[in-house]
C-alpha cells in the first residue's frame, strides 16, 4: 500500500496542497528571495538583541567575503560546531552562499568524536565557541589536514548593556582565556569580509549537497548524510503547507533545538527563515530559561522533542500564565507517548491554548520529518500522514515487497527530501536507497511501522537496535566498542532503560578482566575512560558489574534479555 499527497486522508489536511512548486535555488537564494520581500522584519533574536531580515542577510554576504579570502570555496567542507548561536546562522548561510558545504556536529562531542568528524570530511576549518577551544585545538594533530580554527564569541553577539556584565557570567568565568595564536577570531574574518568589495559569482545549484549531517544509517556506525539544497528547501516549503497556518510570515519560531540537529536546522531555523517567521535563538535548554522565553517572548511556533513538552509540566512559574500565543506544537525526533500528550494536551488547554501537540515523524536521511498529524484531527497513536509529494508504503523486512494495510512492516519513503546519500559509502547507500519495481527511489528508514487503509502512519520501533535518549540517537555498539577497548574490561553489553523524562537512558554492563576486581573507583575510572571517548547526551548514566553476561545460543550476548530485566 503506497500513500501519497493524492491520498483520501487529504480531507483532514484542510487547505494543504496537493503539490508544491520547487524552486531550483539554493538555500541561501531561498532566504535572500525571503530578505527582499520581508527586509524589516525580524530573522532571529538572541539573548535580547534583534536582527532583522535585511541585516542578517547583510551578516551572511560578509562573512562569504570572509569565508573565501580564507581560501574556502565550492566543494570545501567546514564543521560548524556550534550552539543555536548567530554566527552559527550567519556561518552556515555564508558556506552555501560560495558553495561550501557546512559539516554540522554536536559541540558537547568528545575530542575523539570531533577529529573523527573533521577526519571523515576533509573539513579545511571549523567553527566553535570560545569554551571548547582547548577541546578542539587539542585534537589538532590527530586532523589528517590543515584546519583552521575559528573562534566565535557569546559577548560579541550581545546588546551593549549584556556585553558589559558578561564578564561577571556563570558561563563566562568558566572560558579560560585564550591564547594569542593558534585560531582566527570570527569576529576577524567579519572585518576581512567588510573590507572586500565584491562577492563572488552565485553559481550553486538547488541539486548541490547543502549540508552533512550525521546519524547511523541501517548499521548502526556513524554515517555523514549527504542532504541538498532541494532537501532543506522542500523540506521547509512542506512544512509550511502541512502546519495548517495560511502564512507564517511575522510569527515567532522557538528555535531550541540544536543546530547541528536535522529537526533543528531544518524546522527551528530554515523553516522560520524562507517563511518569513523570526527564529528565537536558545544556546543552552534549561526548564527555567525556557518558561522566561514563554512568558516574555510568547512564541508562536515550537518545533520539538517529547522531553521539550514535558518540560512544560515541570515549570513552576508557568502556572498562571497564559498560552494562547501558541499556534504550532510540533513533537519529533522520538516517540511522544500516548500518556505523556494527553497530560501536556491538557496543560496546554487549561492554559488557554486551543492547539494540540502534533505529532511526526522522519529521519535524517529526509533532514527530519515527512510526516505529520493533520491539524485538529489526531488518531490515537498515530504519528501522522505523509507531507504532500511525499510517498509512504510499508514492506515485508529486507524485501521491496508492499504489505497490505495494517500490517507491519519496514517504512519506506520516497520524495524530493530523500539524501544524496552517504559520504564515502556507496556500499550502504546502495542498501538504503533501493529503486524498486515502480521506478521511484525508496529511502528503507529501518523502521518498524503500519499504515491503515486512510493512509495513517504508526511506527512501532527500530528495526535495528538503537538508544533514543532526549531525542538523539545512541548506537549501543559505539560505546561498546569504546568499553571493551580499556584494559580491564573483558565484555560489556550497553541498552536503553525507560526513562521518565529521557525516554531511555543508557546502561553499561560490565564483566571486567579475570583478576580485576568491581569496585567503586573501577566504575569512576571507566566512566572517566568514556567521557573523553563518548558524547555528553550518549554516556551511560549507569555502570554495572557482572560476572557474566547472558548468551544466545549461538554464543551472542543476549541484550535482549538485560532488556527485559531493566524494563519490566
Amino acid at each position: 500500500m503506497r500513500i501519497s499527497a493524492q491520498a483520501p486522508w487529504l480531507a483532514y489536511y484542510g487547505n494543504t496542497p496537493h503539490s508544491i512548486d520547487y524552486p531550483h535555488k539554493t538555500m541561501y537564494q531561498l532566504v535572500a528571495q525571503t530578505a527582499r520581500r520581508v527586509p524589516n522584519q525580524k530573522a532571529y533574536e538572541f539573548m535580547g538583541k534583534t536582527t532583522t531580515y535585511a541585516e542578517f542577510l547583510q551578516r551572511v554576504d560578509t562573512a562569504a567575503k570572509g569565508l573565501t579570502q580564507l581560501g574556502i570555496g565550492r566543494g570545501d567542507r567546514v564543521t560548524i560546531c556550534m550552539a543555536n548561536t548567530p554566527q552559527a546562522l550567519d556561518c552556515f548561510y555564508a558556506l552555501n552562499r560560495i558553495g561550501a558545504i557546512p559539516n554540522m556536529i554536536h559541540p558537547l562531542s568528545a575530542a575523539k568524536e570531533i577529529a573523527f568528524y573533521l577526519n571523515v570530511s576533509h573539513s579545511k576549518a571549523i567553527l566553535t565557541l570560545d569554551q571548547f577551544y582547548d577541546k578542539v585545538s587539542g585534537i589538532i594533530p590527530e586532523v589528517q589536514q590543515p584546519c583552521t580554527i575559528l573562534i566565535a564569541r557569546i559577548q560579541d553577539e550581545l546588546p551593549a548593556g549584556k556585553r558589559l556584565l558578561y564578564p561577571l557570567t556563570k558561563t563566562a568565568r568558566a572560558v579560560q582565556s585564550l591564547p594569542k595564536k593558534g585560531y582566527l577570531l570570527w569576529s576577524q574574518v567579519l572585518a576581512q569580509g567588510r573590507k572586500e568589495t565584491k562577492l563572488p559569482e552565485d553559481c550553486g545549484r538547488f541539486d548541490d549537497c547543502g549540508a552533512i549531517l550525521y546519524s547511523g544509517g541501517t548499521t548502526g556506525t556513524t554515517k555523514g548524510i549527504l542532504l541538498s539544497n532541494l532537501n532543506f528547501n522542500a523540506l521547509g516549503l512542506q512544512t509550511i503547507a502541512a502546519s495548517g497556518l495560511e502564512d507564517v510570515s511575522g510569527m515567532k519560531m522557538l528555535s531550541i533545538m540544536p543546530v547541528f540537529h536535522g529537526f533543528g536546522l531544518g524546522i527551528g531555523i530554515h523553516t522560520a527563515l524562507i517563511g518569513g517567521a523570526c527564529c528565537i535563538l536558545v544556546p543552552q535548554f534549561s526548564v527555567k530559561a525556557y518558561a522566561d522565553i514563554l512568558k516574555k517572548q510568547k512564541p508562536n511556533l515550537i518545533p520539538g522533542v517529547p522531553t521539550l513538552f514535558e518540560a512544560l509540566l515541570r515549570a513552576d512559574t508557568l502556572k498562571d500564565v497564559d498560552l494562547g500565543f501558541l499556534k504550532g506544537i510540533f513533537s519529533g525526533g522520538d516517540t511522544l507517548s500516548t500518556e505523556l500528550k494527553k497530560k501536556v494536551d491538557a496543560f496546554l488547554k487549561a492554559h488557554g491554548c486551543t492547539e494540540q501537540i502534533r505529532e511526526g515523524y522522519g529521519t535524517t536521511e529526509c533532514v527530519t520529518a515527512s510526516c505529520l498529524t493533520p491539524k485538529d484531527y489526531a488518531r490515537s497513536g498515530s504519528i501522522g500522514v505523509p507531507f504532500p509529494d511525499t510517498y509512504y508504503k510499508i514492506v515485508k523486512p529486507g524485501t521491496t515487497e508492499e504489505l497490505p494495510p495494517n500490517t507491519d512492516g519496514e517504512i519506506c519513503v520516497s520524495g524530493p527530501t530523500v539524501m544524496i546519500g552517504y559520504m564515502d559509502n556507496p556500499q550502504e547507500t546502495a542498501q538504503t536507497l533501493q529503486r524498486h519495481y515502480d521506478g521511484r527511489i525508496w529511502l528503507h528508514t529501518g523502521d518498524l511501522g503500519r499504515m491503515d487503509q486512510d493512509g495513517f502512519v504508526y511506527f512501532r520501533q527500530r528495526l535495528k537496535r538503537m538508544i533514543i535518549t532526549s531525542g538523539y540517537n545512541v548506537y549501543p555498539s559505539q560505546i561498546e566498542n569504546i568499553l571493551d577497548g580499556h584494559p580491564k574490561v573483558l565484555l560489556s553489553c550497553v541498552i536503553g532503560v525507560k526513562d521518565s523524562y529521557r525516554v531511555q537512558r543508557v546502561k553499561a554492563f560490565v564483566v571486567p578482566m579475570p583478576g580485576v576486581e568491581p569496585t567503586p573507583e573501577l566504575k569512576q575510572e571507566l566512566l572517566a575512560y568514556c567521557a573523553t571517548r563518548i558524547a555528553k547526551y550518549a554516556m551511560p548514566r549507569e555502570l554495572e558489574f557482572r560476572k557474566e553476561l547472558p548468551k544466545t545460543l549461538v554464543g551472542k550476548v543476549a541484550y535482549r534479555v538485560l532488556e527485559e530485566e531493566e524494563n519490566q
